[in-house]
């Protein structure tokens, strides 16, 4: 017994949806934006381009690919974009903080040696940034979830 192709991408062999590829391609359309940041502020229309096109991007390829759920592809997407942002702000540290390099505050100030400060401050940025990705996945995966039933109704 045959059944219908409904165009749906069942995700077989795939529980996110999407090839890993596709997963890292679609995160990586994030950086240019954490570059731009990190480098300098782009001007205002530039960084919104940077900001809201590679998320548009994300919402438009899982509904055309019609992944099962969109909510875990693009959280999955937005963990990886967090990796990478993440590493982005680590590599691009010493530039981010030309003018002096972050420094704890209040009852925590100069109770640590300078290493051990940069490792905790660089630390609480890594984990910023895979909870930055991870909202910013949800975010999208909830609206593209949303776009998908709306779309996709019998």
């Amino acid at each position: 017994m045959e059944t219908a192709n409904t165009g749906r991408n069942t995700g077989r062999g795939r529980p996110l949806g999407l090839s890993l590829p596709w997963i890292f391609g679609l995160a990586l359309l994030g950086v240019p934006r954490v570059v731009a940041h990190d480098l300098g502020p782009p001007p205002q229309a530039v960084n919104a381009v940077l900001v809201f096109v590679p998320v548009a991007v994300w919402i438009a390829v899982a509904l055309r690919k019609r992944v099962p759920s969109p909510l875990v592809t693009l959280l999955a997407v937005g963990l990886v974009y967090g990796v990478l942002l993440g590493a982005v702000h680590q590599v691009l540290w010493t530039h981010s903080f030309a003018g002096g390099a972050p420094e704890l505050g209040g009852n925590l100030a100069g109770t640590l040696s300078p290493a051990a400060e940069d490792l905790v401050l660089r630390g609480a940025s890594m984990v910023s940034s895979l909870f930055t990705g991870a909202l910013v996945g949800l975010i999208s995966g909830l609206v593209a979830l949303g776009l998908s039933r709306a779309l996709h109704r019998k």
